[in-house]
């Protein structure tokens, strides 16, 4: 009996172990079946989530450059207004500054018939004159200088040839129209008689 009962714990032992052992397959199974469906879901999502950080970095470059389009359309806008504007008003500093010559201008001729002293009149209109010159000076004009100068083709056009002695051989002779430059740059060139 002894033994009868021992052969039924031995094997309800063993049933025991092979239901443990199918337990443990099973659950094997299940885990493989489970890991290689999570591993495939895993795998779908990686390509899925690869493709959302591709979508978002195309997105945030598409928004990066829109934004740089704008800026720099905003950019020649506002340049263009500007040189517009610079242009249109680009004269206002000369006009201001010529203004006061006109006025004294003015005030010469309405007197120039109230006096008979000519040479008074004279010396008005050589300070206006002067006056003026000054004035084109702060703009960055001056007068191109042809009195015993070399004739030079860079400041001098020659309208003229005065045949004379080796002495005044290639040098302006005589000016008939002044030559003037704005801040070095000829603007109009000095109209001069040159030695032969």
């Amino acid at each position: 009996m002894n033994k009868d009962i021992d052969n039924k714990a031995g094997n309800a032992g063993l049933e025991q172990e092979c239901e443990g052992q199918n337990m443990q397959d099973s659950a094997k199974e299940e885990c493989a079946e489970t890991s290689s469906e999570t591993s495939e879901k895993e795998c779908a999502k990686e390509p899925k989530d690869a493709l959302e950080e591709a979508n978002a970095k195309i997105e945030e470059l598409k928004d990066k450059y829109l934004r740089k389009v704008a800026e720099f359309d905003n950019y020649v806008k506002r340049t263009r207004k500007e040189k517009d504007e610079l242009i249109f008003n680009g004269g206002e500093k000369t006009i201001d500054a010529v203004l006061p010559i006109i006025d004294d201008m003015e005030r010469a001729i309405a007197n120039a018939g109230k006096t008979d002293d000519a040479k008074a009149i004279e010396e008005g209109w050589e300070l206006i004159f002067k006056k003026f010159i000054k004035v084109l000076e702060g703009l960055g004009v001056k007068q191109i200088d042809t009195k015993d100068q070399d004739f030079n083709v860079d400041y001098h056009e020659a309208i003229a040839m005065v045949p004379g002695d080796d002495e005044h051989k290639g040098k302006v002779i005589d000016c008939v129209q002044t030559g003037y430059t704005l801040n070095d740059k000829v603007i109009r060139h000095a109209k001069v008689a040159v030695g032969q």
